[in-house]
């Protein structure tokens, strides 16, 4: 039995059937913010970076307490845009991690860059979506090793509400967004194999971070 303490909104498969209110607890983050949140007309789990804390992509993690998660469907709305002050680097990177190890050593990501949507750069906008692995295949690595393959473009927008969904089945991951059909990043090799951990909310470097309505299902055994 999965169950994930307080996300924002959580509605869970009916085989788990569990509803989940509101709340940052049950929630553990190492070096962000997270907090109740109205926004855009939603209540929503607001993540920020504090103050001074390392920028990594392990340091982005608030991992969902009380489950363990290995082939489904995970759904949220999610909205990252830069936050203030933030470097001009900053795409409002925001994803959700899966099978996360118990510390948080290893997991598998999959995240948007909204600024990179409507940018007049093409090769920007390729780097729309991104699949790493941590600790041994950031995006640095995946996309100097294999160009183009765990990238993808999709149309985004900063700070607006975003469907997204992944699907995971084994090695393989697909991401769904704004309720397409066709997924729009095909990962055929996830590297961690078919493992199973906990679900995490993540962002990056500089952003400002919203999830409302997160539903998990688990594919059946």
């Amino acid at each position: 039995m999965i169950v994930l303490a307080a996300a924002a909104g959580v509605q869970l498969s009916p085989a788990f059937a569990e509803e989940v209110p509101l709340s940052p607890a049950g929630i553990k983050a190492r070096s962000l913010k997270v907090e109740a949140a109205e926004y855009a007309g939603r209540k929503a789990i607001r993540l920020t970076q504090l103050p001074g804390a390392p920028e990594g992509e392990a340091d982005g993690l608030a991992i969902l307490e009380g489950g363990s998660f290995q082939n489904g469907t995970i759904e949220v709305d999610l909205a990252g845009q830069p936050a203030a002050g933030a470097a001009a680097a900053a795409r409002g990177f925001i994803g959700m991690a899966f099978r996360v190890a118990p510390d948080s050593s290893k997991f598998e990501l999959i995240y948007l860059r909204p600024t990179n949507g409507r940018a007049e750069d093409q090769l920007r906008r390729n780097h729309s979506t991104q699949y790493v692995s941590f600790p041994d295949f950031p995006w640095r690595k995946t996309r100097a090793e294999n160009p183009g393959l765990y990238e993808s473009y999709v149309d985004l927008e900063p700070g607006v509400w975003t469907r997204y969904k992944l699907l995971l089945d084994g090695v393989k991951a697909r991401l769904f967004v704004h309720g397409a059909e066709q997924p729009c990043l095909l990962v055929n090799d996830l590297k961690l194999g078919p493992s199973s951990g906990a679900l995490a909310l993540w962002i990056g470097p500089g952003t400002e971070g919203y999830f409302s309505n997160l539903r998990v299902t688990a594919a059946p055994k």
